[in-house]
C-alpha cells in the first residue's frame, strides 16, 4: 500500500467523520434524548479527563525541580534583588543630597 491508498483511507475516515457529525447534528429527535447541544467528544473527554488527574499521577524529578525552580522561584528572586538594588540607590542618593527634595519620587509616603 502507497501513499495513495494511506490519503484515500485517511480521506475515508474524515468523510465517515463528517457524516456522523452532521447526522448528529441535524438529528430533529435529539431533544426527546436530553442529547441537545454539540456532539460528545470522546477525545475531548480523555484530554479533560487526563488534565483533571494529572496532580494525582505527578511524580517529581530532577528536571520538574530545575523548571519549577527556573520558571518560579529564581525569577522572583531575581526581580527582589533588583528592585532592593535600586531602591537603595535611590535612597542613598537623597540621604546625600544628590536629588532635590522637589525632584524626588513619593515625597508624601
Amino acid at each position: 500500500m502507497g501513499q495513495d491508498g494511506a490519503l484515500q483511507e485517511k480521506a475515508a475516515r474524515r468523510a465517515a467523520l463528517r457524516n456522523e457529525y452532521w447526522r448528529t447534528m441535524t438529528n430533529p429527535h435529539n431533544h426527546l434524548r436530553g442529547e441537545s447541544g454539540g456532539v460528545f467528544d470522546t477525545g475531548l473527554a480523555r484530554f479533560q479527563a487526563m488534565r483533571v488527574n494529572h496532580f494525582e499521577h505527578f511524580k517529581p524529578t530532577g528536571r520538574s525541580f530545575k523548571i519549577g525552580m527556573l520558571t518560579v522561584v529564581l525569577p522572583i528572586f531575581v526581580y527582589a534583588k533588583m528592585m532592593k538594588y535600586e531602591r537603595d540607590q535611590r535612597e542613598q542618593q537623597y540621604r546625600t543630597g544628590q536629588v532635590a527634595y522637589k525632584d524626588r519620587r513619593f515625597k508624601f509616603i
